[in-house]
């Protein structure tokens, strides 16, 4: 999967280039501009949101305001940008947690599809398995195997319900059999507290907020979960190289407007965030946290995201996992 994500990057730049010239949008932004981020500071998605919005921001010469507003697994965010007005000056950026959530909450307030104007994917990631220092396993199958001596006396920590740690865990405690009980947090920098402490075991979280810990050793990374390593990690295998057949799953993160937006903005939009991306500087950047660029058009990331809700609708199907 994440060869075809990242095949789009140049036909996505391509495109936002030439349509810049085109379909420019007169006089915009002509003031500042708010990024919606559904999770707490600190998180994979706050990361790219800051450091793909400073670069906008310099380019426009008017300030991108990443605006923090976690809940409800992502769900809070999301609906302040569905019923902001489609201005150009309201986004929201987030990961797959946006296709999942339509399936876990049958009554929330917007529908990721209807709602929304997608702009670009930038870019996908693997998720990493990390166990607290004090587990005495030191590889997949040495937890499994631990696991499953102790049935439900293991814990995983995630960012919430439907997110990508949640779902990627459940994922693999589905392939390989295992009763871990899932403790779903609000705030990441207290999962990560507890997970050094012991208070936690595992966590399966994308690895651009993780990469840090790593590689302090304050917590063990055990393998990540794409079809191949990371250039961050390039030591850590695959779990289908630690032994789990079968397993893939990346995260990835896009920008959406609200539906409504003008056609022309987007495209400006999309053209700006395209030229960030291909700075060397942040492009270095994304490599150091384990980011794959992808800087796709927006029509690739409404078929993509389409497709997503219908994957993950059957995962939350099979594993039986609930939002109450």
């Amino acid at each position: 999967m994440r060869k075809s994500l990242l095949r789009w990057q140049g036909v996505a730049l391509f495109a936002a280039l030439g349509a810049a010239g085109s379909l420019f949008a007169q006089g915009y932004p002509a003031k500042p501009v708010r990024m919606v981020v559904p999770f707490a500071a600190g998180g994979g998605v706050d990361i790219i949101a800051r450091l793909v919005g400073q670069k906008v921001a310099e380019s426009w010469g008017q300030p991108i305001v990443v605006e923090n507003r976690a809940g409800a697994g992502g769900n809070l965010g999301a609906e302040i940008a569905a019923k902001s007005p489609p201005d150009g000056y309201t986004y929201l950026m987030h990961t797959q947690a946006f296709a999942v959530n339509v399936s876990l909450q049958k009554d929330q307030a917007y529908h990721p599809v209807k709602d929304f104007s997608p702009v670009m994917m930038l870019a996908s990631t693997n998720g990493v398995l990390q166990v607290t220092p004090s587990l005495p396993a030191n590889s997949v199958k040495e937890v499994i195997a631990l696991a499953k001596a102790r049935p439900g006396k293991l814990s995983y920590a995630s960012s919430g319900i439907g997110s990508s740690s949640h779902l990627n865990m459940e994922l693999f405690r589905d392939l390989v059999g295992i009763d871990v009980v899932h403790v779903p947090y609000k705030v990441i920098s207290q999962s990560m507290n507890d997970l050094m402490s012991g208070q936690v075991q595992l966590y399966m979280a994308p690895l651009p907020a993780q990469v840090a810990y790593i590689k302090s050793g304050k917590v063990r990374a055990l393998a990540v979960s794409g079809s191949r390593r990371s250039d961050a990690l390039p030591d850590i295998p695959t779990m289908q190289e630690a032994g789990v057949q079968g397993y893939e799953a990346v995260t990835w993160y896009g920008l959406y407007a609200p539906a409504g937006t003008p056609r022309d903005i987007i495209a400006r939009v999309h053209a700006e965030f395209s030229r960030a991306l291909q700075k060397d500087d942040l492009k270095e950047r994304f490599s150091q946290l384990g980011l794959d660029l992808v800087a796709s058009t927006p029509e690739f990331l409404a078929k993509y995201l389409q497709e997503e809700v219908v994957k993950w609708a059957g995962v939350i199907k099979k594993t039986g996992i609930s939002a109450q």
